[in-house]
């Protein structure tokens, strides 16, 4: 999610879970190719596995931007044909995509040709006046055809034109059968499914249908929810949540990034809804969002806030 999931924020959610994966924001192709490469792609190596997500529509500077990525260590290549943000509409890119499945098709080759790690998509199951049932089995065809490991479908609409990108993410409804069809009729292509999945509980029942589930902003917004995905979606010893020994790795983690030139306030954005529902949460969030922010603010104002909130043996 652009501006959401950078590399503070996965760290933060690395400290939860250990398994799934975690994926950048999108970044685009031909700020790779001529950007800050370090300041864009460099990431902890407790990110792992970690997917660097590209947007674009030049299949030569997306494979180029997939080698720099591959080279960087990211263990699968994603291409986005999903987001409908004004800022990919004007460079033709993202949800747009959708209505030119040949360019993509076209880019997942050369993706595939260019790296030795996986190479996924994630779409929407049609755009504006598309018919989702006609438009979806063709592209999911065309996406398999090419090489792609995994397509990611987004269950709603994208409508690029009448809706801003956030009522793009509510209004549009919601067709998972849509979705749960194109695995069963794509049996040997990883189908994952994506939008309005808000708990586990939700993302349990969908995996009875596709093979993966992707949690967007109900793990940014309910980080909390991650301390349980390695029991119950993984099958994994489950680790009880332990605000102090979280406490200490992000207070650790501050003072390593502050020390490269991080503000605080770009690590700890991140940890606003970690405790929505706790005694104490709202002092947490106050101190989070007015102290991180001020000139020379160091890992202290973590302890400051961890401390605020009141932990007992059924809520921690």
């Amino acid at each position: 999610m652009i501006d959401w999931t950078d590399r503070h924020c996965r760290y933060f959610h690395r400290q939860m879970m250990a398994g799934g994966q975690v994926y950048s924001e999108m970044i685009v192709a031909d700020a790779i190719l001529r950007g800050d490469r370090e300041r864009l792609l460099g990431f902890d190596a407790i990110e792992h596995p970690v997917v660097l997500q590209l947007g674009g529509s030049d299949p030569l500077k997306l494979a180029e931007a997939a080698k720099i990525g591959a080279g960087y260590g990211y263990d699968e290549i994603g291409l986005n044909v999903g987001c409908p943000s004004d800022r990919v509409q004007s460079g033709t890119f993202g949800a747009c995509l959708m209505q030119t499945p040949g360019i993509v098709e076209k880019a997942v080759a050369a993706m595939k040709a260019a790296v030795d790690v996986p190479v996924s998509v994630k779409c929407r199951i049609g755009v504006d006046e598309q018919e989702p049932e006609t438009v979806l089995p063709d592209f999911v065809a065309r996406m398999a055809g090419a090489g792609a490991d995994a397509v990611w479908i987004h269950a709603r609409k994208a409508w690029l034109k009448g809706l801003s990108p956030k009522e793009n993410r509510t209004i549009p409804p919601l067709d998972y059968p849509l979705v749960y069809r194109m695995k069963a009729e794509n049996p040997d292509l990883f189908i994952g499914i994506n939008g309005g999945i808000a708990t586990l509980e939700e993302a349990e029942a969908h995996l009875g249908h596709v093979d993966g589930v992707m949690l967007g902003r109900a793990a940014y917004q309910t980080p909390r929810l991650l301390a349980e995905v390695d029991r119950r979606l993984f099958g994994m010893p489950g680790k009880p949540f332990d605000p102090d020994a979280l406490c200490r790795a992000m207070m650790a983690y501050a003072t390593r990034q502050i020390g490269e030139g991080v503000r605080l306030s770009q690590i700890t954005r991140h940890m606003i809804g970690l405790f929505s529902g706790y005694s104490g949460a709202r002092r947490y969030r106050q101190i989070l969002s007015s102290d991180a922010v001020r000139p020379g603010a160091g890992p202290e104002v973590i302890a400051e806030a961890f401390a605020a909130v009141a932990f007992d043996a059924e809520t921690a």
